[in-house]
């Protein structure tokens, strides 16, 4: 059944489900598409933080989940047995690690410093290309297994303080550096200071080469 407006619904596109906006935004309602685009954006964040903690660019990256976010609202099928919600979350990583592949090939600076802190279930490796820090490399040279993925975390947080470790965790979760600031009772500007402590962390397990097995 397609809706075509939302007085077959309710006032509020806010009370509409996923599966209801993303109806609406097949029939062309530009509102219902960014009531979708809106309620992912934290889902957008959270799967670009891990390549920029590890060296890519935050705006970039952010904008090119948010292209991955829109295709998913353009095309989910309501039929299949994926909610959107998984769809989504597959268009933007995809869209993701496709355009880190791009830019490994391209040699393309902006994105060039990419490493994925975390692995997709729908894929065993994680693509990365060359860094500042090392000569250029193929990306096949960069591609880390789930093992090594979850000991360069674990290798991390030990040498992260308590509070750089809060900070971890909600910054991966997607939240902005106010939203962080406000549950832990400091400034943004501490939450940022504490965010840059990791990446450089990051960015000092990942080229040492020294990974924790344990």
């Amino acid at each position: 059944m397609i809706y075509k407006s939302y007085e077959n619904f309710t006032k509020d596109p806010q009370l509409l489900s996923d599966e209801e906006l993303c109806t609406l935004a097949s029939a062309g309602d530009r509102i219902a598409e960014e009531t979708l685009v809106t309620r992912y954006n934290r889902l957008v964040r959270t799967c670009a933080r891990p390549f920029f903690l590890a060296g890519g660019d935050s705006e970039d990256l952010t904008q090119e989940g948010m292209v991955g976010l829109i295709k998913a609202v353009r095309e989910f099928d309501a039929e299949k047995e994926a909610t959107f919600r998984t769809f989504a979350e597959i268009c933007i990583r995809n869209r993701l690690y496709s355009v880190l592949r791009a830019a490994a090939r391209e040699k393309h600076k902006a994105l060039n410093q990419s490493i994925s802190l975390d692995t997709p279930y729908f894929d065993s490796n994680s693509y990365t290309s060359g860094t500042n820090h090392l000569e250029q490399r193929n990306p096949e040279d960069f591609i880390i297994d789930r093992e090594h993925t979850a000991a360069l975390l674990s290798g991390v947080r030990k040498q992260l303080s308590e509070f750089e470790a809060k900070i971890l965790e909600y910054y991966l979760d997607g939240l902005s550096c106010r939203e962080i600031a406000e549950l832990v009772g400091k400034p943004p500007k501490s939450v940022d200071n504490a965010v840059q402590r990791i990446r450089r962390k990051v960015a000092q397990q990942l080229f040492s080469g020294d990974v924790s097995r344990s």
